[in-house]
């Protein structure tokens, strides 16, 4: 079985990271990284190189941990259902411009947006599952997937 500093020192920047590229807030980040060493102290005895290996195990924790902390700060309101599609809009905003550009723009966008357009292009999730991900009705996800996709295009220039 791994040793938690060997684990911690292996993945603690690959962990910060993946949840930066989530969360806004460096403080929140900073937070969380620490709730998913703690995790990984707590459960370290439930490891199971069998099931899963080392990497995919972290990493589950960590994408478990950052879809929980959006599931607390979830807005309370529920968004309309029947929005129309804008899947043009994101192909020209994600083809045509620098990554520089596109990380300065996504930087801007809200956690929650931010965290949309993640799933939504990093992880290849379908708007669905990140509905489900994040505890949003589909309908709420759509409307703010469009809503991050204008946002960045106008920090973008395009």
């Amino acid at each position: 079985m791994p040793d938690l500093e060997q684990i911690y020192l292996e993945y603690r920047k690959k962990v910060m990271g993946y949840i930066r590229a989530r969360i806004r807030s460096f403080a929140d980040a900073e937070d969380l990284c620490e709730d998913v060493f703690e995790k990984i102290q707590r459960k370290l005895g439930d490891f199971d190189e069998s099931k899963a290996s080392l990497n995919t195990w972290v990493f589950t924790i960590t994408r478990n941990t950052v879809i929980d902390y959006f599931r607390r700060s979830k807005p309370s309101e529920e968004l309309d259902e029947n929005l129309s599609d804008d899947s043009e809009v994101d192909e020209g905003v994600l083809q045509n411009e620098t990554l520089g550009e596109l990380a300065s723009a996504l930087q801007a966008l809200p956690e929650e947006m931010r965290a949309i357009i993640v799933l939504r292009y990093y992880d290849g999730k379908p708007l669905t599952e990140i509905a489900e991900i994040m505890g949003l009705s589909y309908g709420a996800v759509k409307l703010r997937h469009q809503s991050a996709l204008v946002r960045l295009r106008k920090g973008m220039h395009v």
